[in-house]
């Protein structure tokens, strides 16, 4: 039962983080220098993500051929700069990541 707590006060708690900015909308008007950061918010919080997984091996940064991830996420990074394709992207990424593993 107390995980159920848990679930339901992360639910109010994100709800409400998430209703206050629309909430003060109109109200407050945040700084100049903030409104020109928002851009760089969800590549931040994208690589933030993503880097771990692509450089960390059993808990230590691997950049050699030894890291099938790092590449595998290189091949997925050149696919979507030229194409802009999702799902390409997604697709490329993966079968990078198979045939990689299976050398």
């Amino acid at each position: 039962m107390n995980l159920w707590w848990l679930m339901l006060a992360c639910g109010v708690i994100t709800f409400g983080i998430r209703y206050s900015f629309i909430a003060a909308e109109g109200h407050y008007q945040p700084p100049t220098w903030f409104r020109r950061l928002l851009p760089f918010v969800p590549i931040a919080a994208l690589t933030a993500l993503t880097a771990p997984e692509l450089l960390l091996v059993h808990g230590e940064i691997v950049l050699g051929g030894s890291n099938p991830r790092l590449w595998a996420g290189l091949v997925a990074i050149i696919v979507a700069a030229l194409w802009r394709n999702t799902l390409l992207t997604i697709g490329c990424g993966f079968l990078a990541l198979f045939l990689l593993q299976r050398s």
